[in-house]
């Protein structure tokens, strides 16, 4: 039974600014600090990698101290409203009906919300009342990997079916103005909201990418390298500097078994779908496989154009492959770093 991905498509928020727009409201922001602790911040924004970002909330309203209240119900309302307009587009860029869904995954960790997003969309778009739901909301910038390895597996288990994956992402709504600890600095340079959505399908007669093998690796004892601690002020970023050299370390692990086991090597893949955290991340990756002749300029582009959305991030990159019409036969691989630390990996055939 063949899994083949039918189509992605991406939805960008309403405002966004280059990172030259942003320079002047670093001042206002970090205005009573250090002035050396200011002139590193900036650098940090420019050296960055990342031209444009977008964003669900007015420049504005980011830089307005709000309640986590306040903030959340901006995240849930952009949320539900992203997720409505990525899911009808995906829809009607496949030519599918809504009702022809039968298994539908949300994606999203910058926000709470109960009912999940899934449950909002399948009124809003009055899916099957039969439509199998899950809701992926702790796995952070791995889980748009991770939400098509869980739909390659439902729709595996069962031929002739469709899935929807989406990831809706607001890193601006969870932005802390009163924490100007380093992690912040340095994810705030990254990071912007996006939305983006992927069909996937069991049924014989689609055509698209080809999902042949997926898999996770889990790091041990490296549970506090990444993740989002609950504070009184809301979401707060955790990131450990040393993220980029655990990745290096790791790296063989991850990659050259999970090919071998599917006869392949990494000089067989054609094309690399990686989720770009961050610069440091970036060269990194970029490093390890320019050993092998490979690059990963598609994510750089994505970075460069939209920042770090989290999950949502692979995606855009995976779009943008896709709109390139690769060749028939060659391969892909996608891979993504997360909270817990671990890697999460996609195997396609175009």
């Amino acid at each position: 039974m063949k899994v083949k991905i039918k189509t992605v498509c991406k939805e960008l928020p309403k405002y966004s600014k280059t990172t030259v727009e942003i320079m002047p409201f670093l001042d206002a922001w970090l205005g009573g600090q250090e002035p050396q602790f200011i002139r590193k911040v900036k650098k940090i924004f420019e050296g960055a990698g990342v031209e444009k970002r977008y964003s669900f909330m007015e420049p504005l309203e980011v830089l307005t101290i709000t309640s986590f209240e306040e903030r959340n119900s901006i995240y849930v309302r952009e949320v539900i409203d992203y997720g409505e307009k990525v899911l009808k587009k995906a829809l009607v860029k496949a030519n599918w009906n809504p009702e022809d869904l039968d298994y539908i995954i949300t994606v999203s960790c910058t926000g709470w919300m109960i009912p999940s997003l899934d449950a909002y969309l399948i009124n809003k778009l009055k899916l099957r009342q039969d439509i199998v739901r899950l809701p992926v909301t702790e796995m952070g910038c791995s889980a748009g990997v991770s939400g098509i390895l869980y739909a390659k597996n439902f729709l595996k288990a069962n031929p002739g079916k469709r899935a929807a994956v989406i990831a809706v992402e607001s890193p601006m709504a969870s932005f802390q103005l009163k924490d100007f600890s380093m992690a912040n600095m340095i994810s705030a340079a990254f990071f912007g909201d996006g939305a983006a959505c992927v069909l996937l399908s069991s049924c014989e007669e689609e055509e698209g990418p080809e999902i042949l093998a997926e898999e996770m690796y889990h790091f041990y004892d490296e549970i506090d390298m990444v993740g989002m601690k609950l504070s009184n002020a809301g979401w707060q970023m955790v990131l450990d500097p040393e993220v980029a050299n655990l990745i290096t370390t790791h790296f063989p692990e991850i990659i050259h078994p999970f090919l071998a086991k599917n006869k392949l090597t990494i000089e067989n893949i054609n094309h690399l779908i990686f989720h770009p955290g961050a610069k440091k991340i970036v060269q990194t990756v970029e490093d390890l496989l320019s050993n092998f002749g490979k690059n990963i300029n598609d994510s750089k582009e994505v970075m460069k154009s939209y920042g770090n959305m989290s999950s949502a991030t692979v995606l855009y990159v995976l779009e943008r492959i896709m709109e390139s019409n690769p060749q028939k036969g060659e391969l892909g691989l996608m891979l993504s770093f997360g909270p817990g630390f671990s890697a999460q990996s996609v195997l396609l055939r175009f």
